[in-house]
């Protein structure tokens, strides 16, 4: 009888949305089924069980014991965050398409979503292609080639699968962000342990080094780096050293060095946990999105891959110009954020009423920053509540035609979808970076008078079971 914290070997036999590996133990009563995240069809895994249900369990992936025959080992070094570096993209997308209209189907109440399924937008990079990683250091280093731990250690990578002490260290690209950075972290790695500090010990909240945090640009081609330590031997690292030891390797690539001291127990690089100071450069960098200018700060909130954003933004765009609009319809950027969505619409077509409109007020206030940086005067943007909204501001009752969501991960809450809903917009026009949660609200949008017209994929996170949607509804 399978108990929670056993460990099993396992035959992965089929794909399940959020890249959950399917397998499948005989009973007397019929397959009893365990998914196990991160695991891909094909690969015997070693796994421990999370969670025990009556009919199913779900288990974390600890190690992979025999790889998929469709697996093809390459020079990228696998991390946790990229399971799937060794899988050829083209099998990634089938079963990432396969699993997510079906879960439209079963969660979503569609009965054949491939009627309504328009399009799988792959990613224009396939490596390479993130623009922030964050790398942790740690006294206990997880030895890959071994599979020993290594006490006192000076590891500076990423954390090991499963766990959230050991780090292994990286010490060649892992395929998933900058190559020339990477290539690098190991001469990084080096230089911080001769400085005799040690590395943060994660179960006793000791050490000076904790995390490394990078940002890039591409339409720069620049780097932004923080580094975030304790304060613990801060007298004896020589800061403005290592600046010049980064400006040595990376050049004019260098576009911003900046150092945080966290003294908080919680194992986060946030910035705002601590003391930031400047030592190299800018504190930000600039990214393009569709011939537009963004900000960006080591805090700032930006899609991830920003060439596959482009045409996630263009396809969402393409939905909203399929209907006819005229200079008194009004177009709501719900969830605007910083205004990302509404500028780009607003540069494509600037004869119709644009409004952008978020509760936090400071991304209100970056927004209308980044609206004026690009020169774009036909938006408006509001801090408002969208229930409280056409209270506040009736001169919108009746005037909205299309409304855009793009919610954060966890969705739109059930009340927050009914407050949309009494928007009375002609269209809904809704990016997903959680098709499920998504799946979830088109079956609440049908039973409040909508029709699922359009559903696209958008593969953002090549080599990860993560999947975006993008789905078009019209009101009957």
């Amino acid at each position: 009888m399978i108990k929670r914290a056993d460990v099993l070997t396992l035959d992965i036999t089929g794909y399940a949305f959020g890249g959950r590996g399917i397998a499948k133990i005989p009973t007397e009563d019929g397959d009893y089924v365990v998914f196990v995240d991160n695991s891909f069809p094909g690969q015997k895994v070693k796994a421990r069980v999370a969670k025990k249900k009556k009919r199913y369990a779900e288990a974390k992936l600890i190690d992979v014991i025999e790889r998929s025959p469709l697996e093809k080992i390459s020079d990228y070094q696998e991390i946790s965050g990229g399971p799937y570096i060794y899988v050829p993209i083209s099998e990634q997308e089938k079963e990432k398409q396969n699993a997510t209209l079906e879960v439209f189907r079963r969660i979503g109440g569609i009965e054949d979503p491939k009627k309504q399924f328009d399009e799988f937008i792959s990613s224009p990079e396939h490596f390479f292609y993130r623009n922030k990683m964050e790398y942790s250091f740690s006294c206990i280093e997880h030895d890959r080639k071994t599979g020993e731990d290594i006490d006192d250690a000076f590891a500076l990578g990423f954390k090991r699968r499963g766990t959230w002490w050991k780090v292994e260290s990286l010490d060649k690209p892992s395929g998933m962000f900058d190559e020339q950075w990477e290539t690098i972290l190991i001469e990084v790695r080096g230089y911080l342990k001769t400085t005799g500090l040690t590395a943060w010990h994660p179960p006793q909240k000791v050490g000076f080094f904790r995390h490394i945090v990078v940002r890039k640009s591409f339409y720069q081609d620049q780097l932004l780096i923080n580094l975030v330590t304790s304060s613990e031997g801060l007298e004896n690292f020589d800061a403005h050293a290592f600046a010049d030891f980064l400006k040595e390797k990376l050049g004019k690539r260098l576009a911003g060095l900046q150092h945080t001291i966290n003294d908080n127990v919680a194992d986060r690089a946030k910035i705002e946990n601590g003391e930031c100071e400047l030592l190299h450069g800018e504190p930000v960098i600039i990214e393009q999105l569709l011939g537009l200018n963004f900000e960006i700060s080591m805090e700032s909130f930006f899609q991830t891959n920003p060439k596959c954003a482009e045409k996630l933004y263009t396809k969402a765009l393409d939905y909203v110009f399929e209907e006819k609009l005229n200079e008194k319809d009004v177009v709501m950027d719900l969830f605007c954020g910083t205004g990302t969505i509404g500028q780009i619409l607003a540069s494509k077509n600037n004869s119709v009423r644009i409004i952008g409109v978020d509760i936090v007020e400071e991304a209100i206030e970056d927004a209308k920053k980044n609206a004026a940086r690009n020169g774009i005067k036909d938006i408006e943007f509001f801090a408002a509540d969208v229930g409280k909204f056409l209270r506040e501001y009736p001169d919108f009752i009746g005037k909205i035609k299309t409304v855009i969501l793009d919610p954060p991960r966890a969705g739109i809450a059930p009340k927050t979808l009914q407050k949309v809903i009494a928007l009375g917009a002609e269209n809904i026009v809704y990016i997903s970076c959680n098709p499920s949660t998504q799946a979830r609200d088109t079956d609440t949008l049908i039973q409040a008078g909508y029709d699922l017209q359009k559903l696209s994929l958008v593969d953002q996170f090549p080599h990860t079971g993560h999947i975006e949607s993008i789905a078009k509804y019209k009101k009957k």
